[in-house]
């Protein structure tokens, strides 16, 4: 088969009451782009009828059209991986299935790819989102900004273009659990961001809560620097030294003023503020240590049922 322009990635869990709004503007918006392209779905064991209503959008469009069918539920990150594994374009856009942003504004990306940038981002307009995700989002991204010297104006955007360097890059990589955004940057020679439009989801509801919006940003520290850790042996050293200080302070006191009454909460809430440091501390050296644990098992990263493709199937 030849070597298309545009590889779209798009992975699809429990989106049943998206997928028919979604074809109906994807297709058109592509056409419109006058190159060759296709479309790789990748459905992530889902558990509505998302898979029979993909199979019969390839059967209707099995030229342009692929589908990979996870036996299992393995997360959207690794079903992106899975998809740049099988794209061919030239160009790779990743893209939601839930219409947040719009199908439309591909153009904008592919643009920016000729002329020279290999890595493209995507800055939402205006976010319908909830008030929690604006600010958690806000503080993460000045966080994630600090720790990893990563430049992302708006990391919760899904639709990006990478060249074919960037995905083979990436394909060379083993690791169980990444934030793919970022590891592009890293690779990047020359990315770039543009302003897309952002609209509500059309049905169903995200699939992100705020404990997923948090592991991923633990990937994202975890998976790119060591900072939090050399933040907490800097911690740990301090809090010694003060301790230490601490301990002679109340020493000299009990030889100098002799025995006291009153002090044992204030002993105690000292005690309770240092324990509570160590153990997230421990917590954070935990992170690292699961993600050694995870790497040297060396499971794959997702199981495929089968790939509906021209030829294939």
């Amino acid at each position: 088969m030849s070597t298309p322009r545009l590889s779209v990635v798009i992975p699809v869990y429990n989106e049943e009451a998206t997928l028919t709004a979604l074809f109906s503007r994807l297709y058109p918006a592509l056409d419109a782009l006058g190159a060759n392209y296709e479309i790789i779905f990748i459905n992530d064991g889902s558990q509505d009828k998302s898979a029979a209503i993909l199979s019969a959008q390839y059967h209707a469009r099995p030229k342009v059209t692929r589908v990979i069918l996870f036996n299992g539920n393995f997360g959207q990150h690794r079903a992106i991986l899975a998809g740049f594994a099988h794209a061919r374009g030239e160009c790779v856009v990743t893209l939601d299935a839930d219409l947040q942003n719009p199908p439309e504004d591909i153009h904008l990306l592919l643009a920016e790819m000729d002329k020279g940038y290999d890595y493209v981002g995507s800055i939402r307009r205006q976010r319908n989102d909830s008030w929690w995700r604006h600010a958690a989002s806000r503080a993460m991204n000045r966080l994630r900004e600090r720790i990893t010297r990563i430049q992302m104006t708006d990391q919760g955007c899904m639709m990006r273009a990478y060249s074919r360097r960037i995905v083979d890059t990436i394909n060379q990589c083993n690791e169980m659990n990444t934030y793919i955004p970022a590891l592009a940057y890293s690779f990047a020679q020359n990315p770039t961001e543009v302003i897309i439009g952002h609209e509500e989801r059309y049905a169903g509801e995200s699939k992100y809560s705020l404990y997923s919006l948090i592991r991923l940003n633990f990937d994202l520290m975890t998976g790119f620097s060591v900072v939090p850790l050399q933040f907490f042996s800097m911690l740990g050293m301090l809090v010694s030294f003060g301790s230490g200080l601490l301990v002679a302070y109340l020493l000299a006191r009990r030889l100098i003023l002799g025995p006291e009454e009153g002090g044992l909460f204030t002993l105690f809430a000292i005690a309770f503020f240092l324990l509570g440091i160590a153990l997230f501390g421990i917590g954070m050296l935990g992170e690292y240590i699961g993600r050694i644990y995870q790497e040297v098992r060396h499971r794959p990263r997702y199981l495929i049922a089968a790939i509906l493709q021209q030829g294939e199937e």
